[in-house]
């Protein structure tokens, strides 16, 4: 395996408070894979990120990217920052200009850019978040699903490899979910990493490639997302249930409603469930028969 495009080994921070944010964290992300980091409130998520793309810097240990330690000096941050993106959980925290093409602008000009590029960065960006009508609306006249597609739309025209994102679906109705969903997957298919936070252990189930438990201001496992079944003490540790798919296909293997040696992994999702029931041959039951 080549080396992980973002590796944390032992990082260690604590807040001028005295609060831990990581204890003896390490963490590694391989490039062009889908990633989902999941704990409680507190177990240091937030954290970890802002050491992904040095907003903070540890007080021991070491975070690296594509084989190379940090520079934190300006160039070096200047360097890491255009590859390393960072959405906030909050929209208002990243947006800051009147006009959505301004605020979508404001990466790109930074990086000194020529004014053709960053239009044409801007518009792929806005393409790409489904956002290109509202190019010229004002920032505060947007719904929270739009802004935050438009704070993934500024760090997108910065082309970062790797995009981070702090709990994307908090705030958002199934539907602004489903449809940020989709984005992401787009993001994906043209080689960007992700890495997102959550709370949700079906969704990462579900989503993601690896999965990433974190407790304490540790990652306690990082585990493939399909294997996740066999990993219920882990998930237990830190205070998780298993994914309720997995619940419910134990409960039907128990159940003798599906073979006991299944041709394929476990399910990941319910549609994957309910094909597998479908597939599965039972004996049909006699119709009724009417007096």
């Amino acid at each position: 395996m080549s080396a992980p495009l973002l590796e944390l080994s032992q990082v260690s921070y604590r807040y001028p408070d005295g609060s831990v944010g990581l204890k003896d964290c390490s963490l590694a992300i391989q490039r062009g894979s889908r990633n989902v980091l999941i704990g409680a409130n507190g177990s240091g998520k937030t954290t970890l990120f802002q050491h992904c793309n040095a907003l903070l810097r540890p007080q021991s240990g070491a975070v690296r990217y594509a084989g190379s330690a940090v520079d934190y000096r300006r160039a070096g941050l200047h360097e890491l920052r255009s590859k390393v993106g960072m959405v906030f959980q909050n929209p208002d925290r990243q947006l800051f200009s009147a006009s959505v093409q301004e605020d979508v602008s404001f990466g790109p000009l930074n990086l000194g850019l020529d004014m053709a590029t960053v239009r044409q960065r801007v518009a792929g960006a806005l393409q790409a978040v489904g956002m290109q009508a509202q190019a010229d609306k004002a920032v505060h006249n947007l719904s929270f699903g739009q802004k935050k597609r438009v704070c993934i739309a500024g760090v997108l025209a910065m082309e970062p490899e790797l995009l981070i994102l702090d709990e994307p679906m908090a705030g958002l109705d199934y539907a602004m979910q489903t449809d940020l969903l989709t984005v992401l997957d787009g993001l994906h298919e043209r080689g960007i990493t992700l890495l997102v936070a959550t709370h949700d252990i079906d969704f990462a189930y579900r989503w993601a490639e690896r999965i990433h438990l974190m407790a304490d201001g540790r990652c306690t496992a990082s585990l493939n997302a399909q294997e996740l079944g066999d990993h219920s003490q882990a998930l237990a540790d830190i205070g998780l249930p298993q994914p309720e798919v997995i619940s419910l296909y134990r409960g039907l293997l128990a159940r003798g409603l599906l073979p006991a040696v299944p041709a394929g992994p476990a399910p990941r999702c319910a549609a994957s469930l309910l094909a597998m029931l479908a597939a599965t041959n039972h004996p049909k039951e006699s119709p009724c028969k009417i007096a």
